[in-house]
């Protein structure tokens, strides 16, 4: 086990996170760094916007999970490693306009 990863479990395990929720996030952690090949913590908030994109349109991964996959880095990058994280913007849902015609809506 990597110096990285040992400090990233001690501090979801002292902050009480479930066994689910800490294989998730090093896991993400572990993906982020694989698709770079570096090790995580030479890496920085360009890498993760790029890290995004290619989540979102290469993997064409839902936003919802991407969102998770970031919260991820963001716990791994201001807990762990103690470094600052500027607020990433997520992708928001398009909103659906329904147009109806005159003659489907009824009359009172």
């Amino acid at each position: 086990m990597t110096r990285l990863r040992k400090l990233m479990l001690e501090e979801l395990q002292r902050r009480n996170f479930s066994s689910e929720t800490i294989r998730a996030h090093i896991g993400a952690v572990e993906r982020f760094a694989r698709f770079f090949g570096k090790p995580p913590d030479q890496l920085g908030p360009d890498h993760i916007r790029q890290y995004q994109a290619h989540l979102l349109h290469t993997r064409k991964l839902k936003a919802e999970t991407v969102v998770g996959q970031v919260a991820a880095l963001r716990f791994f990058f201001l807990r762990t490693l103690k470094r600052g994280f500027r607020p990433i913007r997520y992708p928001t849902r398009s909103t659906r306009v329904i147009v109806f015609r005159r003659s489907s809506v009824p009359r009172k």
